[in-house]
């Protein structure tokens, strides 16, 4: 084999498990990081604001004047 090509194969196999240690890391670092997190989540507790919203009520005549108003630009159209 010519020793270029032996060169650039051991090259890729190098970047390549490079690559495949580092990813393993990072799988492992971040399990750990979420346990860690879920432990801390529990041991101090984030308050949580209630959001109170207030619904607006909408006049019935203005919803059935919208669909009436819909209706009619519909049946202009068509003809």
């Amino acid at each position: 084999m010519n020793e270029t090509l032996s060169n650039g194969l051991t090259l890729l196999g190098m970047g390549m498990g490079f690559v495949l240690s580092f990813l393993v890391i990072l799988i492992f670092a971040m399990f750990v990081m979420s346990k860690v997190v879920g432990f801390l989540n529990k041991v101090f507790p984030e308050a949580v604001e209630e959001v109170k919203t207030v619904a607006k009520k909408a006049a019935a005549g203005i919803d059935e004047a919208i669909a009436l108003a819909i209706a009619a630009a519909i049946a202009k159209k068509r003809g």
